[in-house]
């Protein structure tokens, strides 16, 4: 195998998480996969992948090669695809990354109807809370929700969801319901850090809030479904974006309170790498995501009423 065909393997080795699942990606033996891995180490003149027996695992220097690969790759054959005009139709793999909670609960199933539609299509999708930088990891396609800082990104407006704090009803009944968010001083709160984040910022949290108050924080966890959990656990008072808690208030295990001081609602894109055309996964996916996730009613501001 040549050098670009030994980096194509390396990619589908590091993709799939194993020799065997490698060499079936590009149809290869395993001998074959393994000859390939070798030479392109050999040429490098560094260790990319330590094996063992049992497992599979990038080295320190495999895994910084691992994101130049993936750009090396995915420019070679765009280009190919171009000369023969197999941009027309969606193949290849798109990898897609989102917010953990908003990921499992919208963007997964929009996954399941995307490959349905586009047999010729893989997925590769990270579901994290940290920000994934999609020029420097590889990725085609984020779901950000926030204000988006100026870069060079393209972005699709889906629309805004609400901040709301809320409660269980069974804390309310034991504790005076906040009438301002001052009150909150006065409340056990739920907080959360995600991977090195600040803790809930509460004095910043509302319209019209004056001054810092220190949050009184019973519990902080690291997953929202966690904070999510103890507020409905009873645990005190949760701030949370409207489609972390569409189902708990819907049911009646948590109330929404200080509702006329809830902050702007935030707004939620789609975004995608700038400066290069859009290969026709992207598009396609693009074209679907954009037209469903439009359609949410918690990225209109609804979906939180309480069913009777």
């Amino acid at each position: 195998m040549n050098f670009l065909e030994n980096l194509k393997m390396f990619v589908a080795i590091a993709d799939a998480g194993s020799l065997i699942g490698g060499a079936r990606q590009r149809r290869v033996s395993a001998p074959t996969a393994t000859r390939a891995l070798a030479g392109l180490e050999k040429e490098l003149g560094v260790r990319l992948i330590v094996r063992t027996t049992r497992a599979l695992r990038l080295t320190e220097a495999g895994a910084d090669y691992l994101t130049q690969a993936r750009r090396v790759v995915a420019a070679v054959e765009d280009a190919a695809a171009t000369v023969t005009g197999r941009r027309l139709r969606p193949e290849g793999r798109l990898s897609v990354t989102a917010p953990e909670l908003f990921g499992e609960r919208y963007v997964a199933p929009l996954l399941f109807e995307f490959l349905d539609a586009n047999p010729l299509v893989t997925v590769q999708a990270l579901f994290s809370n940290r920000v994934v930088n999609l020029v420097d990891e590889g990725y085609d396609v984020a779901l950000r929700i926030g204000a988006l800082p100026d870069s060079s990104l393209t972005a699709i407006p889906l629309g805004a969801m609400r901040v709301v704090w809320v409660a269980a009803p069974a804390y309310l009944s034991r504790a005076r319901v906040p009438q301002t968010p001052s009150d909150l001083a006065r409340h056990s709160l739920v907080g959360i850090s995600i991977e090195g984040q600040e803790t809930t910022t509460w004095h910043r949290a509302a319209k019209g809030s004056r001054g810092k108050r220190p949050a009184r924080e019973r519990l902080v966890v690291n997953k929202n479904s966690v904070k999510v959990a103890a507020a409905v656990a009873g645990q005190g008072i949760a701030r949370a974006l409207a489609y972390q808690v569409t189902d708990e208030v819907r049911d009646g295990r948590l109330r929404v309170i200080l509702a006329r001081h809830e902050p702007p609602p935030v707004p939620a894109h789609l975004v995608h790498p700038e400066g290069r055309t859009a290969s026709a996964k992207v598009r396609e996916f693009l074209r679907l995501g954009a037209a469903r996730l439009k359609a949410l009613p918690i990225l209109q501001g609804k979906g939180l009423e309480t069913r009777r």
